[in-house]
């Protein structure tokens, strides 16, 4: 498991392979990448702030993961996110998971991102034309993340 919090831009490629290397077991890489609109709730949205608690929320996306490793087969998992100014079309987040198998990948992918949106202690604040705001939680991210029933 590896997971980076940093404001650099990351290669998925390079990621990806760094995964993998070394690893014939693993059949199947999923992946899901965040990126940056231009729009949000009919708002054009200029760049966006993106926010932490260090320590914390390193240690709640370990949680998440491990979670995941708990469900499903994974041999390795990989979450990157960025925090600082982005700008639309900027990379957010990477999720990575590789096992031996697609549907477990899948899964767990999943099931990692849709945490992440509603566990994960980040906070966005939008620059717009009417000003700066912060990003509210939507009922959408709750349902998805609610319908895999975190243990523990």
């Amino acid at each position: 498991m590896t997971v980076r919090i940093q404001t650099a831009d990351f290669d998925v490629s390079a990621e990806i392979a760094a995964l993998r290397r070394g690893r014939p077991a693993i059949g199947a890489v999923a992946s899901f990448i965040g990126v940056v609109r231009d729009v949000n709730e009919g708002n054009a949205v200029a760049g966006m702030t993106l926010e932490h608690y260090p320590g914390m929320t390193e240690k709640a996306i370990e949680e998440i993961v491990s979670q995941a490793q708990a469900r499903w087969s994974v041999l390795d998992t990989l979450v990157i996110h960025r925090v600082g100014r982005l700008n639309p079309t900027d990379q957010i987040v990477l999720v990575a998971v590789a096992s031996a198998h697609r549907g477990d990948a899948f899964a767990a992918c999943e099931f990692i991102m849709d945490y992440l949106k509603t566990r994960a202690p980040f906070w966005k604040k939008e620059e717009t034309g009417g000003g700066a705001r912060w990003v509210e939680a939507r009922d959408s991210d709750d349902i998805a993340a609610g319908r895999w029933r975190l243990k523990g």
